[in-house]
């Protein structure tokens, strides 16, 4: 994980209800995915019950942190002060995962990326929240050919 960075960032909320085990998850540097206890499929986006046979126990487990470029946007137009422009936006299929398992990022600038381009998970510590909790997000960039970003 990198370290600490300034407090001009924004950050998400890690105590919610539905996302906050993935939060714990990435402060632990796992990328992890809801997966049902009874039947055993990935249940993403997260739901607090398996939408394939309505077990009412999932669990958080890890998944790959190296995936494929599905799409992608560049954003040019500036949406809020603490998110320069330009930058691009990139839904990744995450490895050995079935279809519907796709995690939202974004790269720097006009990333030369493309569908399949391949992109690999690292983590961003952006310190505690208020409350002390740690903020920890998944960051994703294009991997090169050693694997590492």
């Amino acid at each position: 994980m990198s370290a600490p960075v300034s407090a001009d960032r924004l950050r998400p909320t890690v105590v919610d209800r539905g996302s906050s085990g993935f939060f714990a998850e990435a402060a632990q540097g796992r990328l992890s995915v809801l997966t049902c206890t009874s039947c055993g499929k990935r249940i993403h986006l997260p739901r607090p019950r398996c939408v394939y046979c309505g077990a009412t126990d999932p669990v958080w487990q890890p998944v790959a942190r190296t995936g494929t470029v599905y799409a992608h946007t560049v954003v040019e137009h500036q949406v809020h002060p603490l998110f320069p422009v330009p930058y691009t936006v990139i839904v990744v299929d995450v490895d050995g995962e079935e279809d519907g398992v796709r995690m939202i990022g974004n790269l720097p600038g006009r990333a030369e990326v493309t569908a399949g381009t391949p992109v690999t998970c690292d983590f961003e510590d952006l310190g505690a929240d208020s409350e002390g909790n740690a903020v920890v997000i998944p960051v994703w960039r294009i991997a090169t050919e050693g694997g590492a970003a």
